[in-house]
Formats: structure tokens, C-alpha cells, sequence
């Protein structure tokens, strides 16, 4: 799905992050292979983590820059703009729902701090005023994501299979990161 909401007005320099976030290696090969799992419960297939699934979508776009997709300076740029606004939305989030910020204070403090068009500007305020802790949850879940694999490629160094490592994080669907962590524990063990 593409957002078209005033599309002319939409800033393309992150185009290459976010079809890693939304494409390979991303939602569509997340919500892929857990629409196709067999053993689990049907709801689990559609079920949501924010810290998990958009764990894994942040955690796909730095994984595109650790393989070295990136195809020029200017598309790392751009997912380096990402993760600038991702932060922003971090202050957002928390001066919203524990601060207590005013829409106006939102608006201010996104175009004091970022370079973001005022649709784009307008838009995120919304979206978390109505979604407090989704910012964090986004941001929560990618480095958990990459602390196990930091965890994983030091206790097994060499043993160490980051397709391995993929296919273990994605091959239960969602699910809550105490219960990853515990999933790869476990299956740093067995590869001891």
C-alpha cells in the first residue's frame, strides 16, 4: 500500500529505506511467512507486536545498510533522515502522553528539529496524539532486535548464521520481545 495523501508534497530521499521497511526485508516478507505458518493458531497469524513487527521493519532498513544495499549516498541519507525523525517522534510521543504538549508544541517542536514537509508534519502529530507509545514501540523493538543479534554473533562466533538467526526471529510470527529473548536463548544454546 502507498499513502497518495497529497502526494506531490511527499519527499522521495528515504524511497530506499522505506521499501525495506515495507517491501524485502520488511513487513511483506514478515507478514508473508507467518500468513503461510502451520501449528499455530489462526488469530496468531494476524496478531501485532508494535515492538516486534515494526521492531523487525527498523531493524530491516538498518540490515540493508549492514549488507551494503544501499545503492548510492544519497538513499543512506535518506534512511539516516528516517532515523532522525524517528528519534523526533520519540520526543513527540513522550511529550504528548507524559508532558502533556499541546498539538501546537508538537508541530513546533517537529519543524524546530527536522526538515520534514508539513503534511508529513501534520500527519505524525495525529497519528500520536491518537497512539501514545507506538513511537517507542518502533524504536524498543529494533534494538532489541539488534542486541540479540549482537548477543548471538558474540556467544557463537563463527557458528554464528545471521539466515539462520532471520529465520529463527521471523519463524513464529508476533510475539511479545521477553518471549524472543527467550527463543534465542534457547537456540544460542543448541548451536553450542
Amino acid at each position: 500500500m502507498v499513502n497518495t495523501f497529497n502526494f506531490t508534497d511527499i519527499h522521495l530521499g528515504n524511497a530506499e529505506a522505506l521499501a525495506y521497511h515495507e517491501g524485502v526485508p520488511g513487513h511483506h516478507l514478515q507478514f508473508s511467512i507467518v500468513q503461510k505458518l502451520t501449528g499455530i493458531p489462526e488469530f496468531r497469524k494476524y496478531r501485532e507486536y508494535t515492538a516486534y513487527t515494526e521492531g523487525w521493519a527498523l531493524y530491516a532498513e538498518q540490515l540493508g545498510k549492514d549488507l551494503g544495499f544501499y545503492q548510492d549516498p544519497y538513499s543512506d541519507y535518506g534512511r539516516l533522515q528516517s532515523d532522525v525523525w524517528r528519534s523526533i517522534r520519540l520526543v513527540v510521543d513522550t511529550g504528548l502522553h507524559s508532558k502533556h504538549w499541546t498539538r501546537q508544541q508538537v508541530v513546533d517542536f517537529c519543524h524546530e528539529h527536522s526538515s520534514v514537509e508539513e503534511t508529513n508534519v501534520q500527519r505524525e502529530t495525529d497519528r500520536y496524539i491518537a497512539w501514545p507509545g507506538q513511537a517507542l514501540g518502533y524504536k524498543i523493538g529494533q534494538l532489541k532486535l539488534l542486541d540479540l543479534r549482537r548477543r548471538a554473533r558474540t556467544e557463537l562466533g563463527e557458528r554464528f548464521d545471521i539466515k539462520k538467526f532471520h529465520d529463527l526471529i521471523l519463524d513464529s510470527g508476533a510475539v511479545p520481545l521477553d518471549v524472543l529473548d527467550t527463543k534465542v536463548a534457547g537456540w544460542i544454546a543448541l548451536q553450542k
